[in-house]
């Protein structure tokens, strides 16, 4: 069929807009030419939106601003950047759970989603170690500010020191990852992964059988990853799909290593006769002496070696290597001591 809107084009764009419509997928017209296509039915977009309106299958929506007001950034690359975001979901037995994705920018390949009853540090961490187990290891990562991703604008009593990290953030370092986070009140930053949540959140709602656990939950977004990746096309990647766009290309690689170690100073004062320390997202105490309390410390932290002085002085009052297998490191202990 030629494009034009004959009597049976028109039929076949609205067939494949109730067929998409009823599945959950976006159906604009831009999907449904791409769709039209793959079984030699070529309709234009503008004759598909035409055959839409005519047909009552949309309401005319207000004008939006041009495409000329926005800047849209995409990596040149697969795995030069990833996003990551969670949303809230609510199971149908009153449950609220969250829901976490891996999205590579270049592609929109959705490389990971899964749902849990909460999202915490060491789920970011573990589900970022199961995506670069399967694609490899991304060059950066794209996130807000959430403190599962980053504690960098978090008070000092909780990172436990103004430049400290958490255990994502070390991993990225370790790794030699660049890790991007977005302006806070500025969610346009992370639009892709948060565009993505949407089509996934709406393709849930229309499914006839709604998730009453995780375990449902979980089924129906291993289903959508699948029809997303492989088979839906996307008007941002030519009508390609994710997983074409994503095997395109040679994959970009982290840089060299830069968090092998990592010096930072920390002012604190010594109570019950410690201070704490946090590193790679675990709060360790340090014994320094009752006899102390009150002091006013500087603790110099290059990676795992610490020397601790006085702040007023200059004097220093312990010098260890931080033994990450106990949370109290008391005074005089050797390595591996009980």
């Amino acid at each position: 069929c030629s494009d034009g809107e004959g009597g049976q084009a028109v039929a076949a764009v609205l067939i494949e807009r109730d067929r998409l419509t009823a599945a959950g997928h976006d159906a604009g017209p831009e999907t449904i030419s791409a769709y039209l296509a793959r079984v030699n039915i070529t309709v234009s977009r503008a004759s598909v939106a035409r055959i839409l309106t005519a047909h009552g299958r949309v309401v005319p929506a207000p004008k939006k601003k041009p495409k000329t007001a926005y800047r849209r950034f995409a990596a040149e690359q697969p795995n030069e950047c990833w996003q990551s975001d969670f949303t809230h979901y609510r199971l149908t037995d009153g449950t609220d759970v969250e829901v976490i994705t891996w999205l590579d920018d270049h592609s929109r390949m959705a490389l990971h989603i899964s749902a849990h009853p909460r999202i915490t540090g060491p789920i970011v961490l573990a589900t970022f170690r199961t995506t670069i187990e399967e694609f490899g290891c991304p060059a950066s990562t794209l996130t807000d500010n959430g403190m599962v991703y980053t504690v960098r604008h978090a008070s000092p009593r909780v990172q436990g020191s103004g430049r400290g990290r958490n255990a994502f953030e070390t991993e990225l370092a370790t790794l030699g990852i660049t890790q991007k986070n977005g302006r806070g009140n500025h969610p346009q930053t992370q639009g892709k992964v948060e565009r993505f949540q949407q089509t996934l959140k709406t393709w849930i709602t229309r499914q006839a059988q709604q998730p009453r656990t995780l375990t449902d939950l979980q089924a129906l977004l291993d289903t959508f990853r699948n029809q997303y990746n492989h088979h839906r096309p996307h008007r941002a990647l030519d009508r390609r799909t994710p997983a074409a766009a994503y095997t395109t290309r040679p994959k970009a690689t982290p840089g060299e290593p830069t968090g092998q170690t990592h010096t930072r100073v920390r002012t604190d004062k010594v109570n019950n006769g410690k201070i704490t320390l946090r590193h790679g997202g675990t709060l360790y105490s340090i014994g320094l002496g009752r006899h102390l309390n009150s002091r006013p410390v500087l603790a110099l932290i290059h990676d795992l070696e610490i020397t601790i002085s006085d702040a007023t002085t200059g004097e220093i009052l312990r010098e260890l290597t931080l033994d990450t297998t106990r949370r109290y490191q008391p005074q005089n202990a050797k390595q591996g001591d009980p």
